[in-house]
């Protein structure tokens, strides 16, 4: 199979790819500088230069693939999140365009976090409207009745591994560095779903291949990691003081979007419906190797 990869050279997409290429597909990648076409075509892809808001760009390398896995979002540090929700949301419409009627596979990426805030989101809650990535999930699964093989596939709040710079724990980790203390929220108890970004490449792969139409799955290992734990963690490590702090967005600044809800979320419907089970270490686990702190 032939698939086209957004993010291609992400954090995660580039595990995608890597999963991809050991499991014997071909791989068109998408990347927008040169170093960043260098280091895809290293790994044996090809290479389509580009960006998400080249729309006939995008057409084009979908019509020429066997199916379509988009993990690329423009992120920008989470300052516009309706502009970035709007430009995914179009790039959606473009694979859409490319794909109607042939019956090949789409697979966009959405979160878990915003689904179901606490308690456990599963694969059978929609998103909530008032989120702005919402209009990617509605915009993909819509996309089912137009005879294309969509699918939505959520990640959690972390996607975790060696590699990880850009990440919310490498946030985390920062700002511990820049205050002096690793805090965490109010009492503690909020979680974070968390999944190993090489079991979450496994799931994509799985999903291209056998996932059926307007089925939404859970890149979840971890169902919920405590957020003071995940501080004490990070305390340890850095030799800081661990402490709640009661001024979430005072203390958290951006991050108190993601640090202040609970978030858990399950993947048992994922993994009854295609057998994938997380085989790589948890959220703290990968912490206590002592790579995030290198």
């Amino acid at each position: 199979m032939r698939v086209f990869v957004t993010g291609a050279t992400g954090f995660v997409g580039s595990a995608v790819v890597r999963e991809l290429r050991d499991a014997g597909h071909d791989v068109l990648g998408l990347a927008r500088s040169d170093d960043k076409a260098a280091a895809l075509a290293a790994t044996g892809a090809e290479v389509r230069r580009g960006s998400l808001t080249d729309l006939a760009g995008l057409r084009a390398a979908a019509a020429e693939a066997d199916a379509v896995i988009h993990t690329a979002y423009v992120h920008d540090d989470f300052a516009d999140l309706a502009a970035a929700a709007e430009t995914d949301r179009a790039a959606i419409g473009a694979f859409g365009e490319a794909l109607e009627g042939t019956g090949k596979a789409l697979i966009i990426t959405a979160a878990t976090g915003p689904v179901a805030p606490g308690r456990m989101a599963t694969e059978e809650d929609a998103a909530d409207p008032a989120f702005p990535r919402a209009a990617s999930e509605t915009a993909a699964l819509a996309l089912a009745e137009r005879g294309i093989r969509a699918s939505v596939l959520r990640l959690p709040h972390s996607v975790h591994g060696e590699g990880d710079g850009h990440g919310f724990v490498p946030a985390l980790i920062r700002l511990a560095r820049e205050t002096g203390v690793s805090a965490y929220p109010g009492d503690g108890t909020g979680r974070w779903a968390a999944v190993h970004r090489f079991d979450a490449a496994r799931l994509y792969r799985l999903a291209v291949e056998a996932a059926p139409e307007g089925v939404r799955l859970h890149a979840v290992g971890d169902e919920g990691v405590p957020l003071k734990a995940l501080a004490e963690v990070i305390g340890e490590h850095l030799g800081l003081p661990v402490r709640s702090v009661a001024d979430v967005p005072g203390h958290f600044g951006w991050l108190a979007h993601f640090a202040g809800p609970d978030a858990p979320a399950s993947s048992v419907l994922t993994q009854k419906r295609l057998g994938w089970v997380p085989e790589w270490p948890g959220l703290l686990a990968d912490l206590e190797a002592g790579h995030y702190f290198g």
